[in-house]
């Protein structure tokens, strides 16, 4: 049987971060993923030319923990900031603006001209009343959507609140824990006197100058080729090999594959697949979360008409809008400088997001392709389309790529590695553990293989 001091099952960016990790402390270290190209969600494609993001295009800097992560790995001089331009909402009330200084949707300035304009006069004073109600309204909320539906009403939850977290987190806000979503907001809230839009005001002041996300010049994808290069010296990955069972055998870890068995002395499951973990240690309380499945168009269009940016870096959906079946699109040579340069004049690359639980937008059931995406992106960024103007596309479907943080999930995984407490020699990492986007993720890898 083939041996290995550690076997990593999964490559995308959390199986990977590990991997280096065991790579650097001597490790030899085997990653095995069924899919046929490393990285998962934050992989890369060729698409009219273009090297682009077939993924996670930016990233939170929340922290500076990405930030400094990439900087480790020689990519500190690529981190880049979006332009600045904004986002809009597409609602079926009408399109406005997203508040330039909210948090997931909540705005900090509840009676700003752009929150007045998206939620009407009425909508921004109701917003405002969560700066004088008592701090015991909201108090009992445990959702997201409960908290901000009681502190800052309705309007604010559909217009605002809804298409950011539906975007995002493919998910209802009332289904998300308050602190999953938005980390800190129960402590700044306390605070705050309970105040939804003075706790986002400390969030925010507390957040390091500049946007609350960046990206990398040449594509987020960059981490990834640099992570396979830092792994090669010591270790090996092999792609389209699915893990089939993972089993304690004599004392000795044992991975199954279809074309093989492999023994390790110790095993990181970076891939979302309770099944193989709950062979190791038993069954655990109910499930996680299976997340949407999320299906990327992306189009590169000849459509000189874009260059104005007509709806900033791009327009989210709210869930009453029944127009589109997209959820969300990005400007993506609107939002990175780096892109449109890459592009060239009249060039633009738009990239559209399809599914989130409980999307009642099914359409006709087909699955989302380009001829779909065009017609989305002419409405969502109202300036008309035509199939002559598109120059090449590519449709990438995720699947269990965004688990909702609901508070049943956060309870599995708590069981899950309260099971795994006295196991030091198996570690679960990645999104579906540590919750979505590499803020979360990276620090998360990291942490579960220096414990072990």
């Amino acid at each position: 049987m083939e041996r290995w001091d550690a076997v990593v099952v999964g490559a995308g960016v959390a199986g990977l971060v590990a991997a280096r990790e065991l790579v650097l402390a001597g490790v030899r270290t085997l990653v095995l993923d069924g899919r046929d190209a490393p990285g998962g969600a934050v992989r890369g494609h060729d698409v009219g030319g273009l090297r682009l993001d077939a993924g996670a295009e930016s990233f939170a800097t929340r922290g500076g923990t990405v930030t400094g992560y990439l900087a480790e790995l020689g990519l500190g001089d690529r981190v880049c900031a979006p332009s600045g331009l904004g986002a809009w909402v597409h609602l079926r009330s009408g399109d406005g603006p997203l508040p330039r200084t909210g948090l997931l949707g909540i705005p900090s300035q509840p009676g700003a001209a752009d929150v007045r304009r998206t939620l009407g006069v009425l909508g921004s004073a109701r917003a405002s009343l969560d700066l004088v109600l008592p701090r015991r309204v909201g108090a009992s909320a445990t959702s997201l959507g409960g908290l901000v539906r009681a502190r800052m009403g309705r309007r604010v939850l559909d217009r605002l609140v809804w298409p950011v977290v539906g975007g995002v987190h493919a998910a209802a806000p009332d289904d998300i824990a308050i602190d999953a979503a938005a980390p800190g907001l129960t402590a700044a809230r306390a605070h705050s006197r309970g105040s939804l839009a003075r706790a986002v005001r400390t969030i925010r002041a507390a957040a390091p100058a500049g946007s609350a996300v960046a990206g990398l010049e040449g594509g987020v994808h960059g981490l990834v080729d640099a992570l396979v290069a830092a792994i090669a010296p010591a270790g090996e990955i092999r792609l389209s090999t699915r893990v089939e069972r993972i089993a304690r055998e004599d004392g000795h870890l044992v991975v199954s594959t279809a074309s093989g068995q492999v023994a390790a002395g110790r095993v990181v499951l970076a891939a979302p697949a309770p099944d193989l973990l709950t062979g190791l240690v038993g069954p655990l309380p109910a499930a996680p979360d299976d997340g949407a499945a999320v299906t990327l168009v992306t189009l590169v269009l000849d459509a000189p008409a874009l260059d104005a940016a007509p709806r900033g870096t791009g327009v989210l959906v709210g869930h009453d809008a029944r127009d589109v079946r997209a959820k969300a699109l990005t400007h993506a040579t609107a939002k990175w400088p780096w892109l449109a340069t890459a592009a060239g004049p009249g060039r633009h690359v738009v990239r559209l997001s399809y599914g989130r639980a409980g999307d009642g937008r099914a359409g006709d059931g087909r699955a989302p392709d380009a001829a779909t995406a065009l017609a989305d992106a002419s409405t969502l960024l109202a300036t008309p389309l035509t199939p002559d103007q598109l120059v090449a596309h590519a449709v990438v479907r995720w699947t269990q790529a965004l688990p909702r943080p609901s508070a049943a999930h956060r309870a599995w995984v708590a069981a899950a590695r309260a099971a795994l407490a006295d196991r030091p020699d198996v570690a679960v990492v990645g999104a579906w553990v540590a919750g979505n986007g590499l803020a979360a993720v990276i620090p998360d890898a990291r942490a579960a293989v220096a414990d072990r």
